[in-house]
């Protein structure tokens, strides 16, 4: 990734990220009309009359979802991960290196947790000021020394000055609301194979299947939309802890000893999304690894680690 100055690349990204975001809720409207011009034969009028017709509840119900999701989402996190409450007491260098970049830059500082955990990683999670954290595993505070834990600190601290945790958060409740979807008429039309056969359950039973197609279209490109936006973020992220440091290889060194060493087990592979490294092991030639990385969240660590030393 070529350096063209932190401010323009942020600028720029964002413009990105916005239209990425855009997507979601246009792929729900366009999933919903397009099951509509399916029940209506294919004509377009009646199909949008209808379409309008139920845009209130289409509406009102990402709402609720958010609404709830939102509430929400710092419990479902630790409890995914196990963290728990790091106390200024218990790790005196972990809090003084994250006060004093925080100081740096202006910023109120976000409440710090802890996973126990011999895995090298870390993330940052919420929404506003008063949720804004910064989870740590207990091997990545033991291995690191100050400079490179200093610089996986500025990282977790640019996603929340950028606001990218904010977009994943958005990006997974939305992704969240297709796969709840796809999940509900899988169900249905696996409990519900069982029932008397008619006409008019061959007729309902081909309504389900049209709409479970639609909706798993509508979830991959949700997927995809959403390792988009993660991995846009990263590089980011690694350029503005170097710039907040003024120690790019502190956290070029940390990322190679994070490599490899960062897989940590959570109830979520959501969670993982948000960790500073969860690319594909080296080792792994995944279905996917020839098409271009669309399906990692995380740009190669490699690739991190040679933008931070270019430097």
């Amino acid at each position: 990734m070529e350096y063209i100055g932190l401010d323009k690349q942020i600028r720029r990204n964002n413009q990105r990220s916005f239209l990425l975001l855009l997507s979601f809720p246009l792929l729900i409207f366009a999933g919903v009309f397009a099951f509509l011009l399916f029940m209506h034969q294919g004509e377009f009028d009646p199909a949008a009359v209808h379409f309008i017709q139920v845009i209130p509840f289409i509406v009102g119900g990402v709402i609720v979802w958010f609404l709830i999701a939102f509430s929400m989402h710092s419990t479902m996190i630790q409890l995914a991960t196990g963290s728990e409450t790091l106390d200024r007491k218990e790790n005196m260098r972990v809090y003084n290196l994250t006060e004093n970049l925080c100081m740096s830059v202006g910023m109120k500082m976000p409440k710090l947790r802890v996973i126990n955990s011999p895995a090298l990683n870390a993330f940052a999670s919420g929404i506003n000021e008063n949720t804004f954290t910064i989870t740590l595993t207990t091997g990545i505070i033991e291995k690191l020394d100050d400079r490179e834990l200093e610089g996986v600190i500025a990282h977790e601290i640019m996603h929340i000055r950028n606001k990218d945790v904010r977009l994943l958060i958005v990006s997974i409740i939305f992704v969240g609301i297709f796969g709840f979807v796809v999940n509900v008429l899988f169900r249905s039309i696996l409990y519900g194979g069982g029932r008397r056969r008619s006409k008019d359950n061959k007729v309902d039973g081909r309504v389900m299947l049209i709409a479970l197609a639609i909706a798993l279209v509508v979830y991959l490109l949700s997927i995809l939309f959403k390792f988009a936006l993660s991995r846009k973020r990263e590089y980011m992220a690694d350029a503005g802890a170097a710039d907040m440091t003024r120690n790019p290889q502190g956290l070029a060194n940390a990322l190679k000893k994070i490599s490899g060493n960062a897989d940590l087990d959570t109830r979520s592979d959501d969670v993982k999304q948000m960790f500073i490294e969860n690319g594909p092991k080296e080792n792994e030639a995944g279905i996917f690894s020839g098409i271009g990385g669309l399906f990692t969240t995380h740009p190669p660590i490699k690739k991190r680690i040679e933008f931070l030393e270019n430097m």
